[in-house]
């Protein structure tokens, strides 16, 4: 029997930190791909979960049209500091984002980087 998928939802690596975190508890010995996946995370994955959840809701609040989770997913794992940043990280998905919406998230991102 195959396993159903029954819902898809975008994480930031921040909270895949977190769900590794409740494998480990609950396995005595992980597995190499989650071994590996922390590797990767600890290289890679900047901010805490918490703050991920933070940066995600304050990207959100700005109600940004046509801006999905998976947009908002990757803007808090790449943390883009600049518009131009932010250009190279949304050539990956059929989306253009106004100047305007650019700057606000971009000041967004700054914002928190600089409270963190």
């Amino acid at each position: 029997m195959e396993p159903k998928i029954i819902n898809q939802t975008p994480v930031t690596l921040a909270e895949i930190r977190e769900e590794i975190a409740k494998i480990k508890q609950r396995e005595k010995e992980p597995s190499i791909r989650i071994t590996r996946m922390e590797d990767y995370l600890n290289a890679f994955a900047e901010i805490t979960p918490e703050q991920g959840k933070e940066l995600r809701a304050a990207i959100t609040k700005l109600a940004i049209n046509r801006l999905k989770d998976e947009h908002i997913c990757k803007i808090v794992d790449l943390l883009p500091k600049t518009s131009n940043e932010l250009k190279v990280v949304m050539q990956g998905y059929a989306l253009s984002l106004t100047n305007d919406a650019s700057n606000k998230i971009v000041e967004a991102i700054n914002e928190f980087l600089a409270k963190k």
